[in-house]
């Protein structure tokens, strides 16, 4: 089954219905998704959550307050991460694989620091950590190029997520054509109330003092664009050099929709990122030695 095909579920936690979609083979870890400030079911790119599951189950979630999910919208992040991590539990997994976009990748931060036996591996994408540099600016960077967009009539994703040169402008078009494949059954997009609830988070997470990711000793695969306006790349570089042991993987002539623009190289990347055997250098992880080399793809 394509993601474009799947059936939206819901679990009831706590009693609040969270929404999600769930397709791949059975067996073996799943993978969750965790996406962007303001993104339901159907922004997350299915040629990705495709490609992804044509090897592993794959779990792509409404956060609470968002597209068809109960409740009111968390105004931090640690409070998503712990709806994430009962959400999980509720479904019956003691073992998952996280893979965070943007806000998704500040969640599954938190959830690793949190929970660290429940997450196997780790895929943090267009994302940076607590107190990383600009990521309380996100609201003032997003309003101008939000209002270019209602101005020109295009998503304001065109100028968020993608470079204005000439590869962006047609990754762009190409990306926002993938979220309109789905025609039934699509998700609710977000109030205004929670789209501003969750900037809220993001602030407060830009905000807070650095967590200690030096403790981080699992698996960590990071990748952006090399001119991300919205988390700027710098951030990516902090995480690797941060994390022990992770791999940096930095696309060109991309913005914080990188593994938009590349999603065929990402999805080749990420699998074979999940499927790789423990190396010398994973087992490493828990000496402190750090592997970080940053792959340039064009």
């Amino acid at each position: 089954m394509r993601y474009t095909d799947s059936p939206t579920q819901t679990m009831d936690v706590g009693g609040t219905a969270f929404a999600y979609r769930d397709l791949g083979p059975r067996g073996g870890i799943p993978l969750f998704l965790l996406n962007h400030w303001g993104a339901v079911l159907d922004n997350f790119d299915p040629r990705i959550v495709d490609g992804l599951a044509s090897r592993h189950r794959v779990i792509a979630i409404d956060y609470r307050g968002i597209g068809a999910s109960g409740g009111t919208a968390p105004v931090t992040v640690e409070a998503m991460a712990r709806d994430v991590i009962a959400l999980i539990e509720a479904l019956g997994f003691e073992k998952v694989d996280l893979l965070g976009f943007s806000l998704g990748g500040f969640v599954t931060q938190d959830i690793v620091l949190k929970a660290p036996d429940l997450v196997h591996r780790l895929i943090l994408t267009g994302t940076g950590p607590a107190g990383g540099k600009g990521i309380d600016k996100v609201g003032a960077v997003s309003w101008p190029l939000m209002l270019k967009g209602l101005l020109t009539l295009r998503d304001p994703k065109t100028y968020l997520f993608f470079t204005s040169t000439a590869n962006g402008r047609r990754a762009a078009k190409a990306f926002l054509e993938r979220l309109k494949e789905r025609k039934a059954d699509r998700d609710k997009g977000p109030t205004p109330s929670a789209f501003l609830r969750q900037l809220k988070a993001i602030k407060a997470w830009g905000r807070q003092a650095p967590q200690d990711l030096g403790g981080i000793r699992i698996p960590v695969l990071i990748a952006n664009g090399d001119n991300d306006i919205m988390v700027p790349t710098v951030n990516s570089h902090d995480l690797a050099r941060r994390i022990p042991g992770s791999q940096l993987v930095i696309y060109k002539d991309a913005g914080h929709g990188g593994i938009f623009q590349y999603h065929n190289e990402f999805v080749s990347k990420a699998l074979g990122f999940l499927n790789e055997r423990p190396s010398s250098d994973d087992r490493q992880h828990a000496g402190g030695t750090t592997r970080t080399p940053v792959i340039q793809q064009s």
